[in-house]
């Protein structure tokens, strides 16, 4: 039998006496995650200018390189020229990397060296142009006197802060209004321009660099500070360049597991951090789930396929995959977390500050103040020139 009483489709084309169905939740679809800063935690204290400044020391150097165009007899010669002479002292044992020859430097002229050759009966190689110098140590004669005092200068470094901030206007009625899923309209936008600028304050961690003057700032200058990738200056390796193999795939270098443990081993190779911490980009992260792809084994049994590496473990370290979208495409980061802390200017973590009121609306601003403090970049390290994409 048909319905005959009165329906929705017959209260006409407006519905007016049919209350709206509207869900009281709010979903939310830009991305503004900050895995990089939740990985890194909170910082254990706070700068005090905004030129903020840290010291770094270093041990004395123990290798050096040949530095010498004019060789001659390679394989009996006892004097050539290094880069560095003060690296040097009579008595030290030497050896240039990679070859099996020990020598004993008797005397340092400035950059020349003069040595014994097969000391110890070691057989004789030849000295070449650049050749690598290591410093095995220093023997010093009985009851002789002491050696000239040697040190290092320790450096200062540094970075700036930068300001971060965003202006929030909720008109009188707007506030006096009842609003669907939203219970104070000034604190949902207290809510979201702080996920904006949480969202920046990683993207510039990541990427920000200062201005090339004028760097603490002035009434026309912006104050930006230096991110991760401007600050690393001595490890900057190229796929297929230098200690780095040739990547995977045809006609591009993609990621492989040689290139990555060979970047790690060059970082250890030249100081004491240990990296712990691998930032990449998404199609990186899927480059790094495939190295466990060929030794994967499944049984019968199981319903679901994980193909998902978080934590890399390798000779040189035990490192968190950190997946941020703000890691350039071709880019990996090679960090060690111990050295590093996002801090802000002291009383200037991320707050609200209202504002006078010019008419009838409430103003305020979310702001904060924060500055990278990078130590020792030297021990971390960028792999770029990688491939993105499969094809």
């Amino acid at each position: 039998m048909p319905f005959s009483g009165k329906a929705t489709y017959t209260a006409g084309a407006t519905l007016p006496e049919i209350a709206e169905d509207v869900s009281d939740i709010i979903t939310l679809v830009s991305p503004f995650e900050t895995p990089l800063l939740d990985h890194l935690g909170d910082p254990q204290r706070e700068a005090s200018s905004t030129v903020h400044e840290w010291l770094e020391d270093a041990l004395l150097p123990n290798s050096d390189a040949v530095d010498d165009g004019s060789l001659s007899n390679p394989t009996t010669l006892t004097t050539f020229t290094v880069e560095n002479g003060d690296r040097f002292r009579v008595g030290d044992q030497i050896r240039l990397r990679g070859k099996g020859e020990i020598m004993l430097v008797t005397g340092v002229s400035g950059d020349d060296l003069t040595v014994t050759r097969q000391y110890g009966g070691t057989s004789a190689v030849s000295v070449v142009d650049d050749d690598p110098i290591d410093i095995l140590g220093n023997a010093a004669l009985e009851g002789d006197d002491a050696p000239a005092a040697r040190f290092a200068a320790r450096s200062r470094k540094q970075n700036y802060t930068q300001i971060f901030t965003s202006s929030i206007e909720v008109s009188g009625s707007q506030l006096a209004a009842s609003t669907i899923g939203v219970a104070d309209e000034m604190d949902w936008q207290k809510q979201e321009r702080l996920r904006e600028l949480l969202r920046d304050l990683e993207n510039c961690v990541i990427n920000g660099i200062a201005p090339a003057a004028t760097q603490q700032g002035s009434a026309t200058v912006r104050r930006t500070m230096n991110g991760i990738i401007p600050l690393i200056d001595t490890n900057i390796y190229q796929v297929g360049s230098g200690p780095i193999p040739a990547g995977g795939g045809t006609g591009e270098d993609l990621l492989t597991e040689d290139v990555l443990n060979a970047a790690l081993r060059a970082v250890w190779g030249g100081s004491s951090g240990r990296i712990d911490t691998i930032v990449c980009n998404g199609f990186q992260k899927r480059r790094i789930n495939s190295f466990i792809a060929s030794s994967q084994r499944f049984s019968m049994r199981d319903t679901a396929f994980k193909q998902m590496v978080d934590v890399y473990e390798s000779d040189f370290g035990v490192c968190r995959v950190v997946l941020s979208r703000w890691a350039p495409a071709d880019t990996i980061l090679l960090l060690d977390s111990s050295r590093i802390a996002v801090m802000p200017l002291g009383g200037r973590a991320f707050h609200f500050k209202p504002l006078a009121a010019t008419g009838d609306a409430e103003n305020g601003q979310v702001i904060g103040e924060y500055t990278l403090e990078f130590r020792n970049e030297n021990a971390h390290a960028i792999l770029n020139g990688l491939g993105t994409s499969a094809s």
